[in-house]
């Protein structure tokens, strides 16, 4: 099971407040810890206008990474002149670095359910599919087991609290690959087509699953539905930060701790380095790799900025599946934007030629420097061609995978000079600058 670290007494727990459950798919449990008492209101007293208008009221935002308002996509869905409707959840957790969507079905599977058949209630749909990793065995297993219980309790169904509603959760196992972060490729691999994403506008909102009105939202975002229905909207504003009000599930690596943590949203950088017990004795923070895979690799200096999704944009990360990976002096900088670059390359689908062509050039390019082969105009190449890739990407895989090298660039351009002007590697990793250098001497 996916390991919660501590955080401080005054900190809420909205997402992880479960986290302690002796069995989370405790039907009995989970309903006297207040499942199910939101999906009750929202059926019997508020109806589907209103619970949007009580999502938008606390100012829910995707956890995702995108950071799209909750209810004003639920609207959009709900709105749509259509015979049928889907609820998706992204509980598929593609980035290898986090376990975020993973600690929360293991955790609290009920969460998800709920906030599933919400939101099929708030929109006018009759199914909700919940997308989670395949192998990720624990997690499925727990969301199946709560799934089965829910129906047998009345709580889904086809006359969902004796109310005439039909509302079904299925789980739906997903194998793939990094792409299917993305809710265009998510709804491909669904139809069981290949995972590509989509040109939008339209949205999945407006043609989705099986060109039907979708609502797509990630699982945490999900799970944060029943806990505003039943504290009302103003309890969550009072949470956080008011641009983005509200917990993330974060998870952290380090060269000490790992493991997901719940914190309030703006808390800083460096509160996140502490959370994951810092670097250790002796050793300093040399970068912190924000937004998984795809993410921007931001210098100590840097500790100070906010966790939030504009904050981040600005220094050149994203939060992203919400992977905070921490570097000491040990780690060279260039290799890990050679690794990260070389990982969003294998992963790009190959449907656009700037994404299928331009993220292999930007790995060559990293590599070239890393091995102490570089090129007189490589840095200029790699501005210019990451700067092209973003211009006419589309979708926020070919945008983000130009994040590692172009953030290296930015706030590491010593220790790429010193690669590629001294032939050396500061942390004597890339081990072939040696070996150059002597070839040359």
């Amino acid at each position: 099971m996916t390991r919660i670290l501590a955080t401080p007494a005054a900190w809420p727990r909205l997402l992880l407040a479960r986290a302690a459950a002796a069995e989370p798919t405790d039907l009995t449990a989970a309903v006297r810890d207040g499942a199910f008492v939101a999906l009750r209101s929202a059926i019997r007293e508020l109806g589907p206008t209103a619970t949007i208008a009580t999502l938008a009221d606390s100012g829910l935002r995707g956890r995702g990474g995108a950071a799209f308002p909750t209810a004003e996509k639920w609207r959009i869905a709900a709105e749509q002149p259509a015979d049928r409707r889907f609820v998706v959840v992204n509980a598929y957790g593609a980035d290898p670095a986090s376990a975020t969507d993973r600690a929360l079905l293991e955790r609290d599977p009920y969460a998800v359910v709920e906030g599933a058949a919400i939101a099929a209630f708030a929109v006018g749909a009759e199914e909700a599919i919940v997308a989670v990793r395949a192998e990720a065995t624990e997690a499925r297993n727990a969301l199946e087991r709560a799934v089965a219980a829910a129906e047998a309790a009345g709580y889904l169904g086809p006359d969902v609290l004796d109310s005439g509603l039909t509302i079904r959760v299925r789980v739906a196992p997903v194998t793939g690959a990094y792409m299917l972060g993305e809710e265009t490729v998510l709804l491909k691999a669904l139809e069981g087509k290949r995972g590509q994403p989509e040109q939008r506008p339209p949205y999945p909102a407006v043609r989705g699953l099986f060109g039907a009105p979708t609502v797509v939202n990630n699982a945490a975002t999900i799970a944060l539905v029943p806990w505003i229905l039943r504290n009302g909207p103003t309890a969550f504003t009072g949470l956080g930060d008011p641009t983005v009000p509200g917990t993330w599930l974060v998870a952290l690596r380090g060269p000490v701790g790992e493991g997901v943590a719940e914190v309030p949203t703006g808390i800083s950088l460096r509160e996140l380095v502490d959370l994951a017990g810092g670097v250790g004795p002796g050793r300093s923070v040399k970068a912190i790799l924000v937004g998984g895979p795809s993410g921007g690799l931001l210098p100590p200096d840097l500790l100070d900025t906010p966790y939030l999704p504009a904050a981040l944009r600005a220094a050149g990360a994203h939060v992203g599946s919400g992977a905070v990976v921490i570097a000491d002096e040990r780690s060279c900088v260039v290799d890990l934007a050679r690794l990260l670059t070389g990982y969003c390359s294998a992963e790009a689908c190959g449907k656009t030629i700037p994404c299928r062509i331009g993220t292999r050039r930007l790995f060559e390019i990293a590599e070239r420097i890393a091995t102490g082969r570089p090129r007189p105009t490589d840095l200029e190449l790699a501005g210019d061609l990451a700067a092209d890739m973003v211009a006419s990407a589309l979708c926020d895989h070919e945008r983000l995978a130009t994040l590692p090298l172009t953030s290296a660039l930015r706030y590491f351009r010593t220790e790429l000079d010193d690669h590629i002007l001294r032939s050396s590697c500061p942390a004597g990793v890339c081990r072939p600058i040696a070996v150059a250098a002597g070839r040359g001497s």
